[in-house]
């Protein structure tokens, strides 16, 4: 995307930024292009140079890079004591983490794929994300996990799925989804800098996304990790996405544009906590709201939004608000992974009828 229209939920007020989106301004300090997975590569450097105790940990991730090559030349740099090849063994990668946290380290754990996050998940609900209440606050577990998640690139079974729901699920965790080179940047070392466990998504259908990364912006200046941003303004719909539809949210905006149609497109960023706020905001000014994503309709976070929306907008909504999400079925081979994944026609479609123009029941 060539610019971003970004609305402070803190403050209500609406900048304009640059390729990134982030919400920063960029000017003075050299910016490079980079590609997200480039981008979240040079997070980590700056993360582990401006602190020690954070930590590497992952299958493949030193000699190879990984298997996106994100932590391309890091074992090189910091060495293999904080640059880790693990077994192949996400249980124990996620335990080990959890003990270093113990010992005041900032461990970042690489998920491979995302639908090898399963053999963990006792590890990151029962035991990750219960340790700061279980210990009255004493201990924090400044944890982050990051997981390539979602469909859209011909991968094989089990490497395309959306398992944000069960970790949002989760009290004690917070979630997050990156959408552009700048965020991916930003928002990596703000998780790791974090003291609460923190779930990092990576859309692998925009590792090779392109945009301007300021590597310096210090975070304190930066637009909060939990708070949302409108990437586009718009009167008649919002429309609200992350991660790997961010993309095509934009598409359908600027198709709809052509008849006449004006969809305001939220990224939402954090999955939990959701910046509720800004969502409402953006609905009472158009009155519809669509929600997208990847994963599967039923207790999906689309139903969670909706559900919010109605309860907080209901004088301003002037049709019910509606998904457009994966199927209710395990994920398809790749061949037929485009029929289950959000497309363009199927979000213009529920535009259509939020707006009472008819449309198709695609779901």
């Amino acid at each position: 995307m060539s610019s971003a229209t970004v609305t402070s939920r803190a403050t209500g007020t609406t900048e304009t930024t640059g390729p990134g989106g982030a919400g920063q301004a960029t000017s003075g300090r050299a910016v490079s292009t980079l590609t997200l997975s480039r981008a979240l590569g040079a997070g980590l450097r700056r993360a582990m140079s401006d602190d020690e105790k954070v930590v590497l940990l992952g299958e493949d991730i030193g000699r190879l890079g990984g298997v996106y090559r994100v932590t391309d030349g890091l074992q090189e740099q910091f060495g293999r004591h904080r640059v880790v090849d693990t077994p192949l063994a996400e249980s124990g990668i996620v335990g080990t983490a959890i003990g270093m946290a113990f010992r005041g380290f900032r461990p970042v754990v690489e998920i491979q794929f995302d639908g090898f996050v399963y053999v963990t998940f006792d590890q990151i609900v029962s035991q990750l994300a219960r340790m700061h209440a279980r210990t009255a606050g004493r201990v924090p577990m400044p944890v982050t996990i990051r997981i390539p998640v979602g469909g859209g690139i011909g991968a094989a079974e089990h490497h395309s799925e959306s398992p944000e729901a069960y970790f949002a699920h989760t009290a004690g965790l917070r979630v997050v989804s990156v959408a552009d080179p700048q965020d991916a940047c930003t928002v990596l070392r703000q998780a790791i800098a974090c003291d609460d466990p923190v779930i990092f998504f990576e859309p692998k259908r925009r590792y090779h996304v392109k945009g301007e990364v300021d590597e310096a912006i210090e975070l304190d200046a930066a637009l909060p990790m939990d708070a949302a941003r409108v990437l586009r303004t718009g009167t008649d719909v919002t429309l609200v996405t992350w991660g790997g539809l961010v993309g095509t949210a934009l598409d359908a905006a600027s198709a709809a544009a052509d008849e006449g149609v004006s969809i305001e497109v939220v990224d939402l960023r954090s999955l939990s906590p959701i910046d509720h706020a800004t969502v409402a905001a953006s609905v009472r000014r158009t009155g519809r709201l669509v929600v997208t994503h990847e994963a599967a309709r039923t207790c999906g976070l689309g139903a969670e939004i909706a559900a919010t929306v109605t309860e907080r907008c209901f004088e301003h909504l002037e049709a019910a608000p509606l998904r457009v999400t994966g199927h209710d079925v395990p994920y398809p081979p790749a061949r037929l992974e485009q029929h289950h994944l959000p497309d363009l026609d199927r979000i213009l479609d529920g535009v259509d009828r939020v707006l009472g123009r008819g449309g198709v029941a695609t779901r």
